[in-house]
């Protein structure tokens, strides 16, 4: 008995179109999940706890998270930078709003600041601020049930 030689295996296309939609669906849904207010967060800082404090009331138009440290040192976008520092990066701010067609005093700054940092250096931060042109402020703590 003779064998045929076969001619090799035959090829077959798959049709990528639904997987690429699937695709496409589970990044559109991760991005409507994911709590983006969460980002700015660092956990070197300790927020002091508050029975005052209440939760965020909505999304900022323009936040600017910055996160005074225990040492003093001030955490702006992933950077440790000093609190003498923070206003060239606070001018480079306002340049980029000026650019985009907003006034710096539009700006709500985010201040988070460990609990066990000095008052004086949260006070230094928000007048640097202000010589900037930034006016709105929100002082962050965490929220205590009175135990």
């Amino acid at each position: 008995m003779a064998k045929r030689a076969s001619s090799g295996p035959s090829t077959t296309d798959i049709d990528m179109t639904p997987m690429i939609d699937m695709t496409f669906q589970l990044i559109t849904f991760f991005m409507f999940v994911m709590n983006f207010s969460e980002a700015e967060q660092d956990d070197r800082i300790q927020l002091p706890l508050s029975q005052l404090a209440k939760p965020v009331e909505g999304a900022m138009e323009t936040p600017i998270t910055l996160q005074l440290t225990q040492d003093g040192s001030v955490i702006y976008a992933g950077e440790l930078i000093s609190v003498r520092d923070i206003g060239g990066y606070l001018e480079r701010e306002k340049a980029v709003m000026l650019d985009a067609g907003k006034e710096p005093n539009s700006a709500t700054l985010i201040v988070r600041a460990d609990g066990r940092a000095k008052t004086g250096e949260v006070q230094d931060i928000i007048r640097i601020c202000q010589e900037k042109g930034f006016e709105r402020f929100v002082l962050r703590a965490q929220y205590d049930e009175g135990r």
